[in-house]
């Protein structure tokens, strides 16, 4: 393809590469409706359930990286098609899963999946399209349907799980992913990097999921164990070593995963800060929400799906806006009511009791959490790219990508962990939300994390310049 002779099949070829972020997207969320059952039918513990997502995140979040640059050197049609066929081949393994560990088996498979489509499918988009006015515009749809996903996994979930089961919201993905393998041949071209070492940085890959995977596994079994036992504080120190270990393999390796060097920018460092307590929030608020109105108030999941459609409804206006005014006035000034908005919405939920109601106790803390959580995220992926070199724009956003996955991971560890820690009361039900109300409080904790990078790391409020490609390479 050259930019006197454009691939005639590009737009053909980008509607194939949304529909596979499409599918990406709705699975990181769509779950969360269908927890509850998932629960029931599969006899997890309270502390097992939160793996459903973990496992995704942890997987997904900590191979992102490693999955770009496999597509480089390998050919990017080739990997995406691996992905796609992986992808739908774990789906229909979440579907028929027999128990819980072989749920969370195939949730690890499909997060490694998604890690190798994700990226390859963007590359793809950037290779296809010149760069100008037609990129911009196919990388504008690429992020809409980003918004449109996670709106459409909160509406769809609900009658799915309801009418066909939890298993259908898996079995979905066969179909259309066996689909985007027939096109693949047909409508990509392939492509691959031209220059540098054809190397895999499997060691750095390796030690950080893995650390990642100690840490989350370290506070999961805390409520059990004790924080101050012996095997709590050797999980987290044995993190501590592979983070360690980690570093070191980074800063010796000829194609390191991630270059140490790109650490130097402070709004690198606290963009991406911000992104890992936004994945805090985004997926541990959620997991805690859906089992307080379908084990507490008995929602059913269409219930509870329609009802909590506000909040990435309100995400999708929050991330309008907030590209808006960053154009104006820099990130910092838009990160920061941002997660004092996620801080506040937050803040309702803790209010929830036993005999709440929807509009008591549920819309307003997602009307007021939802913008929020969309601007603020528009503002850390700016901020995460704001000063870093064209040639590691890519680099950079693949690790803003991981760090808003990885604290959702994260992030619904410690809801989880806080929510069966503090879950006592007269009743059943009673403890329950006692438990609820304290995981609700816990994740304002993570708004403040967020806060104090946004204060200490983004620096003084910038004026927008060369905002617009900024923008464009956030998203």
């Amino acid at each position: 393809m050259t930019a006197s002779h454009p691939d005639p099949r590009r737009w053909k070829a980008l509607a194939l590469l949304c529909s596979a972020f499409f599918m990406v997207i709705l699975d990181s969320s769509i779950v969360v409706v269908a927890l509850p059952s998932i629960e029931t039918d599969l006899g997890f513990s309270a502390g097992n359930l939160q793996w459903v997502l973990s496992a995704y995140l942890l997987s997904f979040g900590g191979l992102l990286l490693l999955g770009g640059r496999s597509a480089d050197l390998l050919g990017r049609r080739r990997m995406f098609m691996v992905g796609t066929g992986l992808f739908a081949l774990a789906s229909l393994g979440c579907g028929l899963a027999w128990s819980d560990m072989a749920l969370i088996g195939a949730r690890v498979i499909q997060g490694v999946a998604a890690a190798i489509m994700t990226p390859t499918a963007l590359s793809i988009v950037m290779t296809t399209f010149e760069e100008g006015a037609e990129r911009n515009k196919a990388l504008g749809v690429w992020a809409a349907i980003g918004g449109v996903g996670a709106t459409a996994a909160w509406l769809v979930g609900g009658p799915i799980t309801s009418g066909l089961g939890w298993e259908w919201i898996f079995f979905i993905n066969v179909p259309v992913g066996l689909s985007l393998l027939a096109l693949s041949p047909v409508l990509l071209q392939e492509s691959r990097a031209r220059e540098g070492a054809r190397t895999f940085d499997l060691g750095g890959a390796a030690t950080i999921t893995a650390a990642l995977v100690v840490l989350v596994y370290a506070v999961v079994e805390a409520p059990d164990q004790g924080w101050a036992s012996a095997q709590t504080l050797g999980l987290l120190a044995g993190s501590l070593v592979l983070i360690a270990l980690f570093a070191v393999i980074e800063s010796r390796s000829s194609a390191p995963l991630v270059p140490l060097r790109i650490f130097h920018s402070r709004a690198l460092i606290g963009g991406n800060l911000v992104l890992v307590a936004l994945g805090m929030l985004a997926f541990g608020m959620p997991f805690i929400l859906t089992q307080y109105a379908q084990q507490v108030l008995d929602y059913s999941p269409v219930q509870f799906g329609v009802g909590s459609v506000i909040m990435p409804v309100m995400a999708a206006v929050g991330s309008t806006v907030g590209q808006g005014v960053i154009t104006r006035t820099g990130f910092r000034r838009v990160a920061i009511p941002s997660l004092i908005l996620t801080a506040l919405g937050c803040a309702f939920l803790t209010q929830v009791s036993v005999d709440g109601t929807y509009f008591g106790d549920i819309f307003f803390g997602l009307l007021v959490f939802g913008p929020g959580l969309g601007a603020g995220y528009v503002a850390g992926s700016v901020a995460s790219l704001a000063g870093v070199a064209e040639s590691e724009a890519g680099l950079a956003s693949g690790l803003n990508n991981s760090s808003f996955q990885i604290g959702g991971a994260i992030g619904v560890a410690i809801v989880s962990t806080v929510a069966r820690s503090q879950a006592d009361g007269t009743s059943p039900l009673a403890a329950l939300t006692n438990g609820f109300q304290s995981a609700f409080a816990a994740a304002i904790v993570f708004a403040g994390v967020g806060l104090v990078a946004a204060i200490v790391l983004l620096g003084k409020p910038r004026e927008a310049l060369q905002v617009d490609a900024e923008l464009a390479a956030a998203d």
